[in-house]
């Protein structure tokens, strides 16, 4: 499978942002506080869900994927962040910079999965690029 150490990283970085995510849902600070919070728990729910069908994938195609959290760290190219009160300016940018990463990770497995004609990978990737578009359009809106 070429696209594994692309997914193992993948992984990871849903992994850590799943953790990181929350780290801004609890500490956001500001005006708009509710609505940042309430995005933010939108965010790290849809993390966790699609880090468990990337996982899966691993498994359907009998493989394990990474699961210690030592790995995931290791594999990652999303950072973490210390606890502090953060301003609904700088978790808009953290999660912008982000996704962005994240688009750009998808939009490469996805390439290199039509590459080798694993369309389930594919497709599963293809869904993930159109949310990280459309995120980054309202996170856009967001920042004006």
């Amino acid at each position: 499978m070429k696209n594994k150490e692309n997914l193992n990283r993948y992984l990871s970085n849903l992994g850590i942002l799943i953790t990181k995510t929350h780290n801004l849902h609890w500490n956001v600070v500001g005006a708009r506080f509710k609505a940042i919070h309430e995005y933010t728990e939108s965010l790290y729910d849809y993390y966790f869900e699609k880090f468990d069908d990337v996982a899966e994938e691993f498994k359907m195609k009998g493989q394990y994927p990474l699961a210690k959290l030592s790995d995931y760290l290791k594999h990652a190219t999303v950072k973490e962040i210390e606890p502090k009160d953060f301003t609904i300016p700088e978790v808009v940018a953290s999660i912008k910079e982000d996704m962005e990463l994240m688009l750009a990770d998808a939009r490469k497995i996805r390439e290199v999965a039509a590459a080798e004609d694993d369309f389930t990978i594919s497709n599963l990737m293809e869904d993930h690029v159109a949310y990280y578009v459309k995120q980054l359009w309202f996170l856009e809106a967001m920042s004006k």
